[in-house]
């Protein structure tokens, strides 16, 4: 992920709340991309996923489609050459998925996952049951309209997700 992107605060750190978690203005992240591709989306969302999981989270991606889950299984075997992230592709809720890192295509359990990365066009419902929740959107119209429509459905939760907007730097 770029430098200059903003860390989440450590469990029991100063900006952690009670529960050793972060607070809820800090639990749940927009990342807008300057750039227009489903591939950077995808390579965003697994820079997302490694960071993540080196501070320790159990992590998923919400995909839409085998093929999504797939370009999300490759880059997450070729994320760095010294890296090795243990992930798999899971496409039955009725087979969870027991990897450190999982790339879904059902909506997640909010007791299974510390991070939930959203790719999906779906939020799920019980999105503010998510420890943390990240929605990655490239710069194209069409993600960017089902962008705002996740961004109203979580105020409708009562959930105020933190913006950050690549495109203004």
């Amino acid at each position: 992920m770029q430098d200059n992107q903003p860390t989440p605060p450590e469990p029991g750190s100063p900006a952690a709340g009670p529960s050793g978690r972060d607070d809820q203005n800090q639990r749940y992240w927009f990342h807008i991309l300057a750039q227009n591709t489903p591939a950077a989306r995808n390579l965003h969302a697994a820079k997302l996923v490694d960071k993540a999981w080196q501070q320790g989270d159990r992590v998923c991606i919400l995909c839409d489609t085998e093929d999504q889950a797939k370009e999300l299984d490759d880059l997450l075997w070729n994320i760095a050459p010294d890296a090795f992230i243990p992930h798999s592709i899971a496409k039955d809720p009725t087979t969870p998925c027991s990897d450190p890192v999982g790339i879904l295509l059902y909506p997640p359990a909010a007791t299974d996952w510390d991070t939930v990365i959203v790719l999906s066009s779906t939020l799920p419902e019980d999105a503010d049951h998510y420890r943390r929740l990240a929605l990655v959107a490239h710069n194209d119209p069409a993600v960017l309209n089902q962008a705002r429509g996740h961004y109203k459905q979580l105020r409708t939760m009562g959930i105020e997700a933190r913006v950050h907007d690549m495109r203004r730097r």
